[in-house]
């Protein structure tokens, strides 16, 4: 982490300046006439892109909550790998780290055939396989995710908070203006309930859940079906003779269903999630009135011969599982040349079950991908038309993501007898969770080539870092103090585009014949993007990573662009060079692929997915990339 770069302050480093012309927020002060953005649900993704464009006074941000407050308790649990990434990025992955509980070990337990009444565990697989990813599989209340990103938000220069009490009552966009087109109607919830509020906004984006009005006032549909299967969920403090209860448990009995068992941070409590009945096609859950009491004996049923003491319930659920998807994310029609202004995200527009643990995540993923491209257009730094690529890119993703939890799920919930077995003896439910595990841990997204996504031309020279997916990090260690480090862990979620130039076995010659070429010439995207007084990483962050240990790098006689002066103070950036990890926690080369006779230049997005390989000569195609997404500055 790095801060003092305009002058030392004393306190909490993640607190940042506040800037100037803050919002009044006193308790009868009005609400704005008109944002740059308007933000619908307090939600994950709406928390998500709220904290992302909190880091930008320049960007005026609202986001609206009709709930009273922030949640408390209950909902999502359910942390994967790909989303601990990100929320290093966001400067509280070692937070959740140290707070949450970590999926290390699934465990699974089928009938027993010499007393199909009782369960007998039959198999466990590590649940994050082997350098799938630096960070764990983790497991912690959804409240404590909503209050790390709000910390985030109120810490940043924008001292963002959200307006709770407030929902989206109607959305209307002008096609004609140019300036603030889209006309929002609010509609409160709280002590003056019913009264009525426009807001005009550049761009709107709902998180506002399955029934989003911001998706209706733009034609949206979820399209799907449903299982017509209860299940409950419960968050409990229990004691059991059940061997397993620490750990994440898929069980199926023979004739009582199944239970998906979820252990949860501090260590006493757990989540169960209980099938219970199957539901007539026209019938709701909320018609057959089931009980806490009911999911508890249900659960004592299907864990037989073990029981279950309940001490307390921290929270409930009964839910219906279904499967749907909107026809689009954003308010252009089909076939239309016209530039989005609305937006949908989450549940808003996929919903899907529970139990792959995906919900949370996946909402999430969807506004990281949005809101760096807001930034960027907002800022001037991208055309409009990059907002385009927001809908084309999740909705292949929630595709993926619907057909693949529709499978999991009916496993789950299939009659007993058809879920057991596959034929090989391994246990049906098993053998999908095992295949799921790229798909679980986040780590499935593939992005296809585009404006943003390159053809993969040169892969072979990074065959560990595909073009499309997210950058895989790997152990390095920083020149200038011999810090061993994870490479991926440099970036931080600020809109920032990554450049990685991995040097040949030359002496450094490619290396720095790229890094001068980038500091001189007018074809060169940093020169060419970053404006006149900005850092010269502003836009885009250089990094430099060399196949030879610290001790071998003479730091004074690197290139200016490798320690630039920044700053208010024009202070040297210390933090830009690295290299092979000389204590054998990993060769960065080997396990990424990294051709090291020839070196590489890796592109990475703002939302840390490999944008490009090219070799570290291929100046007019890095040039050219670049030229296709930003404007010159």
């Amino acid at each position: 982490m790095q801060f003092y770069l305009n002058g030392f302050r004393g306190g909490n480093p993640d607190i940042q300046n506040a800037a100037p012309k803050q919002r009044d927020r006193s308790a009868f002060a009005p609400l704005p006439d008109k944002v740059d953005v308007l933000i619908a649900g307090c939600g994950p993704a709406g928390l998500c892109l709220a904290a992302q464009l909190a880091a930008f006074p320049e960007i005026d941000t609202m986001i609206v909550e009709r709930k009273p407050g922030p949640l408390e308790k209950g909902q999502a649990d359910g942390v994967n790998t790909r989303t601990m990434e990100m929320f290093q990025a966001f400067g509280f992955g070692e937070i959740v780290k140290r707070e949450s509980y970590w999926v290390n070990q699934t465990t699974f337990w089928t009938p027993d055939p010499d007393n199909r009444a009782h369960i007998r565990r039959v198999g466990r697989v590590q649940d994050v396989p082997d350098d799938s990813s630096e960070m764990p599989h983790t497991l912690i209340n959804q409240a404590r995710i909503h209050e790390l990103f709000l910390e985030v938000m109120r810490n940043a220069p924008t001292r963002l908070e959200p307006d709770y009490g407030w929902q989206v009552l109607d959305v209307v966009v002008d096609a004609e203006a140019t300036e603030y087109p889209v006309t929002v109607t609010l509609e409160n919830t709280g002590i003056n309930a019913g009264d009525t509020r426009t807001v005009r906004a550049n761009y709107v984006v709902g998180c506002d859940g399955a029934r989003s009005r911001v998706r209706q006032a733009i034609g949206g549909t979820l399209h799907g079906d449903a299982a017509h299967q209860a299940w409950g969920v419960m968050d409990i403090l229990a004691n059991t003779d059940f061997p397993d209860v620490r750990q994440k448990c898929l069980i199926a009995s023979a004739t009582e269903g199944n239970i998906l068992i979820l252990p949860r941070e501090g260590g006493y409590l757990f989540r169960m999630y209980v099938e219970l009945d199957k539901l007539n096609p026209d019938e709701r859950v909320s018609s057959r009135n089931f009980t806490s009491e009911d999911m508890i004996a249900a659960a004592n049923r299907i864990m037989a011969p073990y029981t279950i003491d309940v001490k307390q319930i921290a929270w409930w659920s009964i839910y219906e599982i279904g499967h749907r998807l909107t026809d689009r994310f954003d308010d252009v029609p089909e076939g239309s040349d016209q530039l989005p202004r609305v937006f949908t995200a989450g549940d808003a527009c996929h919903t899907h079950s529970p139990k792959a643990g995906q919900g949370m995540n996946v909402s999430m993923q969807d506004t990281f991908n949005l809101g760096w491209k807001l930034v960027h257009v907002l800022q001037g730094r991208a055309a409009p038309d990059l907002l385009r690529s927001y809908s084309a890119e999740r909705w292949v993703e929630a595709k993926r993501l619907i057909d693949t939890d529709h499978q999991w799920a009916r496993i789950m919930s299939a009659p007993p007898g058809q879920s057991e077995l596959d034929g090989a003896g391994m246990p049906r439910f098993q053998k999908q969770f095992i295949e799921n595990l790229e798909f679980t841990g986040g780590l499935a997204v593939h992005y296809d080539p585009s404006a943003l996504i390159a053809a993969p031309d040169h892969q072979h020279l990074a065959t560990g870092l595909p073009v499309g997916r997210r950058f895989h990090s790997a152990p390095v260690v920083r020149v200038a103090d011999a810090m061993q480090m994870q490479l991926g862990h440099i970036a931080q979620a600020d809109t920032r585009w990554r450049l990685y130039a991995f040097g040949a076995n030359d002496g450094g010659q490619t290396l720095f014949d790229l890094v001068k070429w980038l500091e001189t010439d007018p074809a060169s995207p940093i020169l060419r993007h970053t404006r006149s007084g900005e850092d010269p990483d502003s836009i885009i962050d250089l990094r430099a990573i060399f196949p030879t240990t610290f001790d071998a790098i003479a730091f004074e006689n690197l290139p200016p662009l490798l320690r630039p002066e920044k700053g208010q103070f024009g202070l040297q950036d210390y933090e830009k060079v690295f290299c092979l990890d000389h204590k054998g926690q990993g060769n960065i080369y080997e396990m990424r692929g990294i051709d090291m006779d020839q070196g590489c230049i890796v592109i990475v997005r703002p939302d840390q997915y490999v944008a490009h390989v090219l070799p570290l000569d291929a100046t007019d195609a890095l040039g050219a990339f670049f030229e296709g997404v930003l404007l010159p500055a």
